[in-house]
């Protein structure tokens, strides 16, 4: 029987009665699968002793004689004090609530002793301690060179409030009495053998209950390898179901070193006729990266066009998945207007979903110009549409009379149709959920009735926020990959300055010395006003941030317009800004318009300026590394040197510190990731917890990421071999 089959209820184990079973559902074990399956979180080694004198280096484990008994404190407070000593120096064990221990430890017996020790009142003592008596009296030189009773691997649980330790070790030995021999492999016996890796009945046992610790973590080895395994085998059955075959092993990482005159070749020889038009009207040239990121995805979608044409009766076609990641500034939206023109070439549409109106007009504007040579119908789309417009936009895109829409979370609302939607690229994909990628991809699900399958449109997702390697083949393990890392030639790398909450009198006099040379500034803030305001009578001092102590944009677009740049044309944006409101500011900055753009974090994406050179982030302690790392990424997108200001409070913790270092030290997007997932922990990065698909248990991506891509490649070996390609 596999482990959790084994659905029979604790309460059926000896000792285990209806209020302990209580204690036990409140850790969510409920039957001896569940109880099983609680590993322990760590193992504490007691197969070696430890006298008193090495107390400091680590917990004491060793067999004492007890030399005295005394008291202290009165009444309920009356406490028992055991002296005792071992052949390397002496200690006392402080029995708290535990008088008893003065019978059952008399003087002069032989103890063993397990307890974390510490020095008080210039003695060694404990009051955290395990004893127990192995003879009445005797000499301690007896014990010299022998082992000391009890000497075993203890595994520590995680508790609850009324469960012990040895509650639920007592639990699990009669669960493995009872049951640990009838549990049956699950891994493949040749990959058991091919690893090195223990049988599952032997795993679960040398968890529990280990002779050695080397036994403990040789079976936490093999559970966390099936555990990757399976989770891979999931990953390329997800793949297989939705693209047809698997996905690569290795995310691409496109480079310059990579790239030569046959990938040239291979690149002018996959465009299309809408492509070739594209590249011959762009006044720059494409980067290495984008050519080669290209011509991956025209290979998949030709795959994609080819499949549906000629595969077989019931055959699913394959469908293109993959996800394109590129750090600020990379031109991975330009790779995806590349793709929306094949899919136009062949005659189908296409949508492009930004997750805010800001970026999603940028696109839209962007498309216009730079797609007019290749004369396609493009559309805008969002929530604030009105009626009138809205009404034959609709009848236009489900009539097929629409190439291209571009928009926000409205391209999938339940009134929308397409005509023929074969391709759907997201962008900012973090910002979107499971659900809301699932709902686009099943308005162009088309049955082709010939076949008896349905077909699902190619999707494309982009990325300017790095996912650290190990993750990327965890939470987006069913996509290929594609890694840009080549940036447009002619641009600075960005400088960045940390300041101390309290010096923004040295940045405002940077910023004005790049005003002065005719360039533009953001001034970003965590807040849109405050929380709570509080009396200032002192104009000339910032605003304090209220009784919330942070300072919002609305308070400082005041003060900076009036006691800090007087006369300088300035606007302020946020969130709750009308739609109108805001494409004519962000116009009006494009032009030079407007000098410095007060915002809070929605300028994070869609705003692209080249003479912007400064961005200034107050209390950028408050945003996470990859907030900070994309609102810095608004400036250098063009030749200017330009500079980026982390204003910090004065109360950072020393992870924020560290955070505000790896931001001053690199502007490598990939760099950063890879670092905040060091500080921070895979379930908190930036978009993984979305993904719908990090479900891990014992096993950890960036502890295990050997481990990992073992067992990608074995899962993945495992599907080919059984013609599940």
């Amino acid at each position: 029987m596999k482990l959790k089959e084994i659905e029979t209820p604790i309460s059926t184990l000896s000792g285990i009665g209806p209020a302990k079973a209580r204690l036990f559902a409140n850790i969510g074990i409920y039957t001896i699968a569940d109880l099983l399956s609680y590993y322990p979180k760590d193992w504490e080694d007691r197969t070696q002793p430890v006298p008193l004198a090495q107390f400091r280096e680590k917990k004491v484990h060793t067999v004492a004689q007890v030399t005295g008994h005394s008291w202290f404190g009165y009444g309920r407070m009356k406490t028992l004090k055991i002296a005792i000593a071992d052949t390397s120096g002496r200690g006392e064990l402080v029995a708290f609530n535990r008088p008893f221990l003065e019978k059952s430890l008399p003087v002069g017996a032989i103890i063993a002793v397990t307890g974390q020790f510490s020095l008080k009142y210039n003695q060694i003592q404990s009051s955290f301690f395990e004893a127990e008596k192995i003879a009445d009296n005797g000499s301690l030189q007896d014990w010299q060179n022998k082992t000391v009773p009890g000497s075993q691997v203890i595994p520590l649980y995680p508790l609850t409030a009324g469960l012990s330790n040895g509650n639920i070790r007592q639990a699990v030995k009669r669960a493995l009495q009872e049951y640990g021999r009838g549990i049956e492999d699950e891994l493949p016996q040749e990959i058991l053998q091919k690893r090195a890796l223990m049988g599952k009945a032997r795993a679960i046992t040398n968890m529990h209950q280990p002779k050695t610790l080397a036994d403990a973590l040789e079976a936490r080895k093999t559970l966390i390898y099936e555990e990757l395994y399976f989770f891979q085998l999931a990953i390329g059955g997800r793949a297989l179901l939705h693209k047809g075959r698997l996905p690569e092993l290795e995310p691409t990482h496109v480079q310059d070193t990579t790239f030569g005159p046959e990938q040239e070749a291979a690149f002018l020889e996959s465009l299309s006729p809408r492509q070739k038009k594209l590249l011959a009207a762009l006044p720059f040239q494409l980067t290495t990266g984008q050519k080669l990121c290209i011509t991956d995805i025209n290979n998949d979608l030709d795959q994609c066009e080819k499949s549906r044409c000629t595969g077989a009766i019931g055959q699913q076609p394959y469908t293109m998945a993959r996800l394109v990641q590129g750090d600020v500034g990379s031109g991975k939206t330009l790779a995806a207007f590349f793709a929306c023109l094949r899919i136009v070439d062949w005659g189908g549409q296409c949508a492009l979903m930004a997750p805010t109106e800001l970026l999603a007009r940028q696109h839209a504007e962007n498309a216009a110009k730079m797609l007019e040579p290749a004369a396609v119908r493009l559309a805008y789309l969002t929530g604030n549409i009105k009626a009138a417009n809205r009404g034959p936009l609709l009848q236009a895109l489900a009539a097929g009379s629409i190439d291209i829409v571009i928009g926000t979370h409205a391209l999938f609302s339940k009134n929308i149709q397409y005509a023929n939607l074969h391709l759907v690229v997201i962008d900012e994909q973090h910002r979107f959920g499971v659900l809301q990628r699932n709902a686009i991809l099943e308005k162009g699900r088309q049955k082709i009735p010939e076949k008896e399958v349905y077909t699902v449109p190619s999707l494309l997702m982009l990325s300017a926020t790095p996912i650290p390697r190990t993750l990327a083949l965890t939470a987006f393990g069913d996509l290929d990959i594609s890694i840009i890392k080549t940036m447009p030639k002619g641009r600075l790398p960005i400088k960045t300055y940390l300041t101390r909450m309290g010096n923004e009198t040295n940045v405002y006099q940077y910023v004005q010395r790049e005003l002065d040379a005719g360039h533009q500034a953001y001034f970003v803030y965590p807040l849109i006003e405050e929380i709570a305001a509080a009396e200032n009578d002192q104009e000339q001092e910032a605003p304090s941030g209220g009784l919330s102590g942070i300072k919002s944009a609305q308070d400082m677009f005041q003060f900076l317009s009036t006691q800090v740049y007087p006369g300088v044309p300035m606007a302020v944006i946020h969130s709750r800004t009308e739609e109108a409101e805001q494409h004519r500011i962000l116009d009006e900055f494009r032009k030079g318009e407007i000098k410095i753009l007060v915002a809070t974090s929605v300028v994070e994406v869609g705003v692209d300026v080249a003479n912007a050179t400064c961005m200034v982030i107050e209390h950028a302690d408050r945003f996470g590394m990859a907030a900070l790392h994309q609102l810095r990424g608004r400036v250098g997108r063009g030749s200017l040197q330009s500079y980026c200001f982390l204003i910090y409070g004065k109360n950072i913790t020393e992870t924020g510190k560290e955070r505000m270092k790896v931001l001053r030290e690199t502007t490598d997007g990939f760099v950063i990731a890879e670092e905040d997932l060091k500080l921070r922990g895979p379930g908190e990065v930036s978009g993984i917890q979305q993904s719908g698909y990090l479900t891990l248990g014992l096993a950890d991506p960036v502890r295990d990421k050997e481990l990992l891509e073992v067992a990608r490649r074995d899962a993945f070996s495992q599907l080919g071999e059984m013609g599940l390609k």
